[in-house]
């Protein structure tokens, strides 16, 4: 597939770009899928706990949620926490992060040499859910200090159609060129924020069909507001970068201590990084599923240091005045 040169032209000068059907109905079926076998699960052991006495197993993939959390927010909460953010490394998700298509894409923006990190996200806006909305920020407020400069690709990918009502994502063109901007710690739902006095201007909505994918620059400002209709906004975003970008690869959690300087740290410690395409040597492609969600869960189960950036709380910021 590949991006045409209008689409690059796009992504350099406005930081971002939509390339529509990356991913077939079929291509995604095998996520859904594992996304609905992941919230019986979690439904399961909560009805044998007696903490949910209706599964809503009839309804369909973009509504269940919505039901389940409208009957029992508590238990709804707990069925959300099961598969949010990086949970979630069941059946589908290394199909999707390797998705030919989309690499095609990568290629035009970082080159054949690929990596991954597991910092994808699995984002089910719930209506009424409050977790469900993501303030303005730029990815790589998230990332260490020292990988400033570095680019990294964000994929966000819609599994329904993305539109107004339902929370699509909103983004700030043509400032990824002036750097990290200043965020604070404690935003909404405890999300990093970018302060609102200090959001630049220029943002535009982003519909997109289910199987668009947007890709955006980790220092593209994007966010997502409320969902006022009845079905899930569903999407997932992955995240790229090339070799020289700095990472865990073959590096355990055991390695991050207090004592270790910071800037010989991946860009975002604590998740695990692994190969997506290498055309010298693709025996180190992350390839096997069992090996992948092993990979996943010592990263994510592990008790190791991981370093802020040292942003301040936003309700202790200093506010202009006049």
């Amino acid at each position: 597939m590949g991006l045409t040169p209008e689409e690059l032209r796009q992504f350099q000068e406005l930081g971002y770009v939509v390339k529509e059907g990356v991913y077939s109905d079929a291509d995604l079926q095998p996520l859904k899928d594992g996304l609905t076998g992941a919230i019986q699960e979690r439904c399961d052991e909560l009805m044998a706990e007696g903490k949910l006495d209706r599964d809503f197993a009839e309804a369909s993939f973009e509504t269940r949620l919505t039901k389940l959390y409208r009957h029992n927010p508590e238990a709804g909460h707990e069925v959300l926490m099961s598969i949010w953010s990086g949970r979630f490394h069941g059946p589908g998700i290394l199909k999707a992060l390797r998705h030919p298509a989309l690499i095609d894409c990568l290629e035009d923006l970082i080159g054949p040499e690929i990596m991954a990190t597991s910092i994808y996200r699995v984002r089910p806006k719930v209506p009424g859910y409050p977790r469900g909305e993501v303030p303005w920020h730029q990815d790589a407020g998230y990332s260490m200090a020292h990988c400033n400069e570095y680019l990294m690709i964000t994929c966000w990918v819609p599994l329904v159609d993305a539109t107004l009502e339902n929370g699509c994502l909103w983004v700030i063109p043509k400032v990824q060129d002036k750097g990290v901007m200043r965020h604070y710690t404690g935003g909404h739902a405890g999300f990093l924020e970018i302060a609102p006095e200090n959001v630049p201007e220029g943002a535009i909505p982003v519909e997109m069909k289910a199987g668009s994918v947007l890709l955006l620059t980790n220092l593209t400002p994007h966010a997502s507001f409320e969902n006022n209709t009845d079905i899930v906004r569903w999407s997932i975003d992955l995240r790229y970068q090339d070799f020289d970008v700095p990472s865990n690869l073959d590096e355990v959690p055991e390695d991050y201590t207090p004592e270790r300087d910071p800037v010989t740290m991946a860009c975002f410690p604590g998740e695990a990084y692994f190969v997506i395409q290498d055309t010298n040597h693709p025996e180190h492609e992350m390839k096997d599923v069992e090996e992948f969600a092993a990979l996943r869960e010592r990263w994510d189960n592990a008790k190791m240091h991981k370093p802020g950036r040292g942003w301040t709380l936003l309700a202790d910021r200093d506010i202009p005045q006049g």
